[in-house]
Parts: C-alpha cells; structure tokens; sequence
C-alpha cells in the first residue's frame, strides 16, 4: 500500500483552499518542487496533483511548476482537475504526467474515459470517485449525479477502468480518520480494483487500520493535510507499511 502525499497547484504554487473556497487559500510553497523533493526524500514514489485552475476553468495555468517538478524531481506524477477531454490527457502527458485522473467527466461523457483507455492503457487512467451518502459527486463535489457510487463504479470496472481514487467527502480534511467500511465494500465487490483511499487519513494508525482492514489490498492512500500539520510523519508511515507488508 503507497502513501501518496498530496499537493494541490493554484498558480503555480503549492497552495490549501478553506472548504474548497478559492478566496480563501493558504500558501505553502511558491517552489513546488522543493516540497516534493522533500516527499521524494522521505521515500514517496508517486505524488497526487490537484490543478485548481484547470479544476475551476478547464485551462491549466501551471505549466511551469509541473515542468519544474519533473525537472527537479524523479517520482511519478497522477494529476486531477479539470481533464475533460483526450486533448488535455495529451498535454499533460507532454509534461511527464504518468496517471491521469478523470472525474466529473466520467459521469457525463464516458466516451472520454473509453478514448483514454484506448490510448493510454487501464495503468495511466485513474477514475475519481467522490461520494456523499452512498452517491456521486460531481463538479467540486457541489453536485448529486443520483447514480449510486457502486452502480458507476460497476460500469466504469466494466469498461475497462482497474485504477480508482475513491473520496469520502464527509470525511475530507476533517481529520477524522478514513471509511474504511467503503473501501472494504468496494474491494469485496471488485477483487482485482487497484484502489486508493482519499479523505480523512489523518495519522499513521489510520493508515496502519486501512492497511489491516483492507488485508494489504489498498493500491495507496492520499494524505495531504495531516503532512503539513505535522500530524503525519511520512518517511515513518512509509517505514511501517514497508515492515508490513515484509511481515505478511
């Protein structure tokens, strides 16, 4: 199981929105690249990418810090936000982006996805789940899709899709720990699905408990918040799920 450390790029910096409240940020780092040098360091192989431009606007505004992270840096790269179309997956991939996460616009225009996989093979193409009382949701999460997360999810494994993030929107940032009786459910019902769990990894022990609960089947875990706050020591998380999985 990965621990996948999470950064969100707003302008080409490293940045944290109030509750999704794109006036209401907080800065990190207007050199993301040294964050992740950092993650790197402490034993990190691939990173989580939020463009909250492209999120917002469809257009990516950071170019610049993605070229500079590749440059700087030799872990792989998933990136969300705002890809909407194989044009964008294409742009992305110019910049060395390995994985790309596709969201809102699974739900609303599959054929998206079916092109992705068709150029990029089921390894590069992530789907994001972002779930609120049993349902999809889509558009920064503000909207209910009224398709069932196990239904979507079900159609989307029957397309071909093996790589999932699924978010427990209740759950994010709220350093409350992770569901993990969701990931459990969607696990039983599909053995083979590489899945990441997102929202509420707020410690080591809720990635030590996801770890155990999920029998070592957890493809990786985004963490984010807790690493700034200091509430998540990642080399040590790192440390513990490696000893682990040499255990079992």
């Amino acid at each position: 199981m990965l621990v996948l450390p999470a950064i969100d790029l707003l302008d080409n910096e490293a940045v944290r929105l109030l509750q999704g409240d794109y006036s209401k940020k907080t800065v990190y780092s207007s050199e993301p690249e040294k964050m992740i040098q950092v993650f790197e360091e402490q034993g990190a192989t691939l990173i989580h990418i939020v463009d909250l431009n492209a999120a917002k606007t469809g257009k990516s505004e950071n170019e610049k810090a993605i070229r500079k992270i590749k440059d700087k840096c030799s872990v792989e790269l998933e990136l969300g936000g705002g890809i909407r179309s194989l044009e964008n997956m294409k742009f992305y991939d110019g910049l060395g982006v390995s994985r790309f996460i596709l969201g809102t616009v699974a739900v609303e225009d599959p054929s998206v996805v079916e092109k992705g996989l068709k150029s990029y093979g089921p390894d590069r193409i992530v789907v994001g789940v972002d779930a609120k009382d049993g349902y999809v949701r889509t558009k920064g999460w503000e909207t209910n899709s009224g398709i069932k997360y196990t239904e979507f999810l079900k159609s989307m494994y029957g397309m071909g899709i093996r790589h999932v993030i699924f978010t427990d929107i209740s759950k994010d940032g709220m350093m409350a720990g992770p569901n993990t009786k969701a990931y459990v459910e969607l696990l039983s019902l599909f053995p083979d699905l590489q899945l990441v769990a997102s929202g509420g990894v707020s410690s080591i022990q809720d990635l030590v408990d996801l770890y155990d609960s999920s029998k070592g089947k957890l493809f990786g875990a985004i963490t984010g918040k807790a690493i700034y706050e200091g509430k998540l020591d990642l080399k040590e998380s790192i440390r513990i799920l490696s000893k682990k999985r040499n255990e079992n």
